[in-house]
């Protein structure tokens, strides 16, 4: 089973700049980032970050994510993007820490829980990337990479086939397009069968 390349959370600052104000939680998190208004500069900066990680072009990615994150800390995606930069360029601590930061905003943010869950998986964190699959699966049971992915550690690393099984299934059910996985799913229900 070959393991999918990373896609990068390219948020379109459509999604992140539109509207007049956030809208705050009782404890002061923002919960509607569609309505957070932010800098023009931000916005140009983040916007070529993200033409720099279309390119692979890391380093100067990571550059400008930071000075993005040095002026506007109450958006995931560009910490989503940031930790990505670093693990493409192996440097796991601040991937890590980059991860945790835009969870620190959004507990729930599907793909940093993925992004973050798929770096413990690399470093034989099974049961913490586990648990992080789990987790954001009971709030965003839709979400097509997290399932793919719980189903992939499950699999290869945890040797869990009856959860790998679980996990194919309800993906496939939600894309049936997905030709890997339905290979991996027929590929799992005669393993399981034996």
């Amino acid at each position: 089973m070959q393991i999918p390349s990373r896609r990068f959370f390219l948020l379109g600052l459509a999604l992140i700049v539109t509207a007049c104000a956030g809208t705050q939680t009782p404890t002061g998190k923002i919960s509607d980032y569609t309505a957070v208004r932010v800098s023009g500069s931000v916005k140009r900066d983040f916007e070529r970050s993200l033409d720099h990680l279309a390119e692979r072009e890391y380093e100067f990615a990571i550059a400008l994510l930071q000075s993005v994150v040095a002026r506007e800390q109450r958006l995931p995606a560009p910490y989503i993007n940031l930790g990505i930069a670093h693990y493409q360029m192996d440097n796991e601590k601040d991937a890590e820490d980059a991860f945790l930061r835009a969870l620190e905003l959004d507990e729930n943010h599907p793909v940093a829980t993925n992004e973050l869950a798929v770096l413990y998986r690399r470093q034989g964190r099974f049961a913490d990337a586990r648990h992080l699959y789990v987790h954001a699966l009971a709030e965003n049971p839709e979400y097509l990479p997290l399932i793919k992915n719980l189903g992939i550690l499950c699999d290869l690393y945890l040797q869990d086939l009856e959860c790998a099984l679980a996990q194919f299934q309800h993906y496939v059910q939600l894309e049936p397009q997905d030709q890997d996985v339905s290979i991996w799913l027929a590929d799992l229900k005669r393993r399981a069968s034996k």
